[in-house]
């Protein structure tokens, strides 16, 4: 058969070989007579299940043939049902009875067969009747028979723990077994006791720890048996069970890990390195000495092993190496920092997995005082890495950068060579924090600029180096030209105001630049005729060149810009004035909010605090499985939340350099970050919104101080000219306003003095939406004049037990049909006793105002004294109306 099978040249071939011995067997199967072929056609039953032919109707012959008497065939018959049955089939209770009566036989051989099927196929039920046989056997004379009877009571205990207490005393004495054999079986069977049970993890702490400590230091000490030896090396399978075992006992107990101390220290000193299974049983030995109550200089040798392994040429070796130290640094940190220079060396190794893991524990290794050292060698590999790898390099040398820079002008220097040596590997959030930086530090932004128009001139393809250096000159341009601010070890530089000019239009030029790039090159511009009113005439053609430019964007800065430098001359130097001071801590708020990770450590100016950095209630974690049941709020199909963070996810200075665009499924409502400038000049938003522009007539628009950062979203029909004259005065008593602009308009042309936004009405009462034994939340609601639809809400949570709430997030659901905004949160403390309160601000908007009312559903995770907690309701309360 199977020689005819090989010969079959096609799979249909192959396929009527089998079905012409299958009708054969079954032939034989359902005839009663050559008793003697049954088992040759079980084992041919069996070749053609491994096929992957179906075999089932084979299975009931192999009951036959394990109730048989013979030797052969019961061999067969355990054979046959190990690979065409398994525990779920009901047909397997039927050899229960044959299983207990050859457990019984007085032939050895019979009873391996027995236990090699019961361990491979038991299931709870067989586990329970058969378990008596098995400790019976446990007590055997025969070793291969004990061997067999140990590694089936591990299926047994698996599937049954309640029996681990009947084989903890039978597996203990199987320890004082001389045979390796038994031995190993053994120690398997008492670390699956050890995961069953924990009385019998404490009996085998009680009764064990002295013979592993015998059985380790004999195979260790033992002479060369060619029975157990590889490569040199006495049984290491029994080494490596023996210490996962010491291990596992070994853990949160004191004094069996001082028993252990001296084995394991005589283990990791005599095992030879220089072969495979030697390191194996170091590896092991070194696990266990990690993961137990070792002293501390077991834990140095340990970590001095992991050193001597970072040494060897054997990528596998190193790479398991790595994984343990970046555990270990939590224990002994000192004893890994003396390996800081083999660790340096493996972050430039040829292996990818390589390099990413010591990188890793490099970054896990960096402290306050060897920072600079560590930052000064990564930055001089990154010249030489490999481009796939330079992104991971950037991320880590940035995020220590931000973390562990004490000094700003420190900071900013390294910053600088990243961004010069992998400025286009360097991710957004990276470069705008960097801006952030320099907009804060008054005392080095000539220094800054400098830096930055001399790197520019050497490395002008990096895309991050060229975005910083073109807003740094549009920022401070006439730092640059007259070198204001220069540090004592700065040396001079001339640069003329054409060759600031020059530098942003290389830039703006370069076929590398995207849109994002050349929007800044064009804000730059349009600064730098501000600053260089010399130069303003060269600019204007610069700028003027676009004015047909392809991409939307562009064009229509083009034409913005072009017609404040022409007709907006009076407006021109208040309107292009120096931007204000980023507020750090709301920027690193924010982008917090926006990735949903870990602030990094920098230490902010204004006298910021960490505490004061933390996540936002309503968006520090994702939502949790949960919250499915928390959206079920009406029959509509799948609510929508949304919150600070989705609906206005674009960055804090693409806010404020107008870059990015905004979210067009919001629309038509009003985003609380729009800048002073997105508002003039329409800078950021999409040509859908805005429409297209037109310099030629007459417009309308709001007038407000700078400071202000009013908010203006305006749907325009018709062409307009966003730029005219600050003629006219308007009243704003509000903060956001919604224009309509009917006709051709310039916004810059002034309001009629009949115009005015205004506030918000507080004719809506108080209610309390939620109250426990434990937690009281009350919002104060607020109505927008002119707006039905929307709601403002102001909640109030009240701590009403007497312990603090730490950790506290409130998050919220809503059907589909309202739209939900969330501000950040006043704290995530909340104090006890109702001695204080967090606030929190959101937002509503009911788009089926007047024929659905408003619903939510909240829901509140804190922590008490170090437990998670979480309450949950359905707020039903709101006034009619909303």
């Amino acid at each position: 058969m199977i020689r005819a099978i090989r010969a079959s040249k096609t799979a249909a071939e192959e396929r009527a070989v089998v079905r012409r011995e299958c009708a054969a067997i079954r032939t034989a199967i359902s005839e009663r007579g050559q008793e003697e072929l049954r088992h040759r056609n079980m084992a041919k039953l069996m070749f053609i299940h491994m096929l992957g032919y179906p075999t089932h109707f084979g299975q009931m012959e192999c009951l036959k043939l394990i109730a048989a008497a013979g030797y052969p065939e019961k061999r067969i018959g355990y054979l046959g049902l190990m690979l065409l049955l398994d525990e779920r089939q009901e047909v397997l209770m039927l050899v229960t009875n044959s299983l207990k009566q050859d457990l019984n036989h007085s032939n050895p051989f019979i009873v391996g067969l027995a236990l090699c099927a019961l361990g491979n196929i038991c299931s709870a039920e067989m586990a329970q009747d058969l378990a008596p046989e098995v400790e019976k056997l446990l007590r055997s004379r025969d070793v291969n028979t004990k061997k067999k009877a140990a590694l089936c009571s591990v299926r047994i205990v698996r599937k049954v723990p309640d029996l681990a207490e009947n084989f903890m005393g039978l597996a203990a004495s199987l320890l004082k077994e001389k045979h390796h054999g038994v031995l190993i079986s053994a120690v398997q069977l008492c670390t699956e006791l050890c995961k069953a049970s924990k009385d019998a993890l404490e009996y085998l702490r009680k009764n064990c720890i002295e013979g592993l400590v015998r059985i380790l230091r004999d195979v260790s000490n033992s002479s060369y048996a060619p029975e157990y030896d590889v490569a040199g090396i006495s049984d290491p399978f029994l080494h490596i069970r023996v210490l996962k075992l010491m291990r596992m006992l070994g853990q949160g107990d004191a004094d069996c890990s001082e028993y252990m101390n001296d084995i394991l220290a005589q283990v990791a000193t005599k095992t030879e390195s220089n072969k495979n299974a030697g390191n194996a049983i170091l590896y092991e030995c070194v696990e266990t000495i990690m993961g137990i109550e070792a002293t501390s200089g077991l834990r140095v040798l340990a970590i001095n092993i992991l050193g001597r392994f970072l040494s060897n040429r054997d990528n596998n070796i190193r790479y398991v190496a790595l994984n343990i130290l970046m555990r270990a640094i939590t224990v002994d940190t000192q004893a890994v920092q003396r390996h800081r220079v083999t660790i340096l060396e493996c972050v430039k190794d040829a292996d990818a997995s390589i390099r990413k893991r010591a990188l890793e524990l490099v970054f896990l290794l960096v402290n306050d005082t060897n920072v600079k050292p560590l930052t000064k060698e990564l930055v001089d590999y990154l010249d030489v890495a490999d481009p796939d790898f330079k992104e991971d390099l950037t991320a880590k040398i940035c995020s220590i950068t931000e973390k562990f820079s004490q000094e700003k002008l420190w900071y900013l220097d390294q910053m600088l060579k990243v961004l010069s040596l992998a400025g286009n590997h360097v991710k957004d959030d990276v470069w705008h924090a960097l801006i952030v930086v320099i907009s804060n530090a008054s005392e080095l932004q000539g220094y800054a600029v400098r830096s930055l128009y001399t790197a520019l001139q050497a490395y002008s393809e990096q895309g991050s180096l060229l975005r910083v250096a073109v807003w740094c000159i549009g920022e401070y341009g006439e730092m640059l030209v007259n070198n204001v601010g220069m540090l004592e070890a700065e040396p001079p530089i001339t640069v003329t105001e054409s060759d600031a000019v020059d530098a942003v239009e290389l830039g703006f030029n370069r076929y590398s630049a995207d849109v994002t790039t050349r929007s800044m090159c064009l804000v730059a511009l349009l600064k730098l005729s501000s600053r260089f009113p010399s130069m303003s005439e060269r600019i204007k053609q610069i700028v003027a060149q676009n004015k047909e430019n392809m991409v939307l964007e562009l064009q229509q800065r083009s034409i913005e810009f072009g017609s404040i430098i022409q007709r907006h001359q009076s407006i021109r130097s208040s309107l292009l004035e120096r931007m204000p001071v980023l507020d750090e801590a709301a920027y690193l708020v924010k982008r917090a909010s926006a990735t949903q990770a870990t602030i990094p450590a920098y230490k902010p100016a204004s006298g910021v605090t960490p505490g004061d950095l933390k996540l936002p209630n309503g968006v520090a974690k994702p939502a949790a499985a949960p919250l499915v049941d928390l959206l079920d709020l009406s029959s509509d199909d799948a609510p929508v939340t949304s919150t600070s963070a989705t609906t206005t996810p674009n960055d804090f200075l693409q806010d404020l350099l107008g870059i990015g665009g905004t979210n067009l499924s919001t629309a038509g409502v009003p985003s609380a970050s729009t800048d002073i400038l997105m508002d003039l000049l329409s800078i950021g938003s999409s040509p859908s919104q805005n429409g297209l522009l037109d310099l030629s007539s007459p417009a309308q628009a709001e007038q407000k101080p700078v400071s202000a950062i009013p908010q203006v979203v305006s749907l325009v029909p018709e062409p307009m000219d966003l730029l005219g004259s600050l003629s006219s005065s308007a009243s704003s008593s509000g903060t956001k306003s919604s224009t309509v602009v009917p006709q051709a308009a310039d916004l810059l042309d002034g309001l009629s003095a009949s115009t005015s936004v205004s506030g918000l009405d507080d004719a809506c009462p108080s209610i309390t939406a939620f109250q426990s034994a434990t937690l009281k939340i009350v919002f104060d609601l607020r109505k927008q004049l002119g707006k039905p639809q929307e709601t403002t809400i102001h909640a109030t949570f009240t701590n009403l037990t007497s312990t603090t709430y730490t950790d506290f997030i409130f998050q919220a659901a809503v059907p589909k049909f309202i739209q939900l905004r969330l501000d950040p949160a006043s704290g995530n403390v909340v104090p006890a006793s109702g001695k204080g309160s967090v606030t929190q601000g959101f937002n509503v908007t009911n788009s089926q105002h007047g024929q659905k009312p408003l619903a939510m559903r909240i829901r509140m995770s804190y922590k008490v004294n170090g437990e998670d907690r979480l309450e949950q309701g359905q707020v039903s309360n709101f006034p009619p109306g909303l």
